[in-house]
């Protein structure tokens, strides 16, 4: 379904909305996924859904329903069940109403045909590509490729008409060896950036070079993180700068806005129109997004909010609102930080002794507001002696307050694009001081 669809759907569902204020958001998407293991593709998964979400405001009360049943009958229904939860629920005198916002521009690159269209066939040549590399070299392959396009149309009875359509696609490769993984990950909007001989050459020659890992002591070490490490250890910060976190003192910016958290070499932003990201230019209530920065180089000067909290706090609603009401609060969906000026090879040829951390798993965190989290290396860690990657690590676990890492660090001028199950982020290699690790594995 396009754009023009999508607006036609929702207008017609928004006919149907009589008396008090109502929002229709109008979301659907094909998804191809195919996964690998063991060198041999065993699930091709393709999914196509188109789901209406109806919001009405009568009275100062909120009612909420949705359904992917298309038919006049159950679109009718669906704006009658909203009422009717409305009716149940207990007005809200401080409920901000419906955004009012003309159609937002998409970020150039959002949406790629060829991606939209991608094939299993064609998702199966790139898996084909790492998994004979794998296999030259005696390993065993797993992972994924995918690809997907989306949209999202909102229009409310306060005059909001937004649309966006956007692709994504990704692949995620593991390769094997009897003692040693190695791991490598790309995402793009574009398919045809997806290689499969890079990722598996990654993947493999990691496998290869840490085999036979050996144990160091735990401690403190000075660490590089690639991407895929440090984007998952940044996405245990980033729900601290909505407003709701704010407000009810769980982030670590309830200390006060204006002061440094981090050294001057750390500036975080959220920008959806990021060339990695090209993403949605408003958010699930059709308000204009802000690209603004979350840490300017080390200071805090803003808070995510949507109306329900720029309400409330009496400040500027920069458009990270989910699908209101949410219990959530307003979120960030683009992070960047920014890159540093040296290059990757030059920050691992700096550190006198110290490891190389492809990526962690298991992250979880320990003391929320100090931002302190517990989690594993995986999949490639390498120890660093007088500037050179001198062989496999076994895994170590670490406890570290992400603010104190971000006190000492240093970042490559290159960025790469990482992502996760709830996250997705731009980010550059990172050399931290001092990172805590608090036990090996026997792996």
């Amino acid at each position: 379904m396009d754009s023009i669809a999508r607006e036609a759907l929702a207008e017609r569902v928004l006919s149907f909305a009589r008396g008090g204020e109502a929002e229709v958001l109008v979301s659907d998407g094909d998804f191809g996924l195919t996964r690998f293991t063991h060198n041999a593709i065993h699930q091709n998964v393709a999914s196509a859904d188109t789901a209406v979400r109806v919001r009405t405001i009568v009275d100062g009360r909120t009612g909420v329903a949705g359904t992917n049943a298309l038919d006049e009958t159950s679109l009718r229904d669906v704006v009658e069940r909203a009422r009717a939860m409305g009716a149940l629920a207990p007005p809200d005198d401080e409920a901000p109403g419906l955004v009012a916002n003309a159609n937002t521009a998409a970020p150039a690159g959002a949406f790629d045909e060829a991606t939209a269209n991608a094939s299993p066939a064609e998702r199966a040549r790139i898996v084909a590509d790492i998994t004979r590399l794998a296999e030259e070299r005696g390993l065993w392959a797993a992972g994924y490729v995918t690809s997907e396009r989306s949209g999202i149309t909102i229009a409310n009875s306060a005059g909001t008409r937004v649309s966006y359509d956007g692709t994504s696609c990704g692949l995620n490769v593991k390769a094997n060896g009897p003692d040693s993984t190695g791991f490598a990950e790309f995402y793009s909007t574009r398919f045809e950036d997806l290689d499969g001989i890079a990722a598996g050459t990654i993947a493999v020659e990691k496998t290869l070079a840490s085999k036979a890992p050996v144990a160091v002591d735990p401690g403190e070490w000075t660490v590089v993180l690639e991407p895929a490490a440090f984007g998952e250890l940044l996405s245990y910060l980033t729900d601290h700068f909505s407003a709701q976190a704010y407000d009810e003192g769980s982030s670590f910016l309830s200390d006060g806005l204006d002061r440094a958290y981090a050294g001057d070499t750390v500036t975080i932003s959220d920008d959806y129109a990021h060339p990695l990201f090209a993403g949605q230019p408003f958010d699930y209530e059709g308000y204009p997004t802000r690209r603004l920065h979350l840490l300017d180089r080390g200071v805090a000067h803003e808070l995510l909010t949507d109306s329900a909290w720029a309400k409330r706090l009496h400040r500027t609603n920069t458009g990270h609102g989910l699908p209101a009401p949410s219990a959530h609060g307003p979120a960030a969906r683009h992070v960047v930080v920014s890159g540093g000026t040296h290059s990757t090879s030059d920050l691992v040829a700096q550190v006198k002794r110290g490891l190389l951390v492809t990526r962690f798993w298991y992250i979880r965190p320990v003391d929320h507001r100090k931002t302190i989290v517990t989690g594993m290396t995986r999949d490639g860690t390498f120890l660093i002696e007088n500037g050179e990657i001198v062989g496999g690590v076994r895994n170590m676990r670490f406890n570290q307050s992400i603010l104190e890492a971000l006190g000492a660090a240093t970042f490559s001028k290159e960025v790469a694009r990482t992502g996760g199950y709830s996250y997705s982020s731009v980010v550059p290699t990172a050399r931290i001081e001092n990172f805590r690790f608090s036990s090996g594995t026997d792996f």
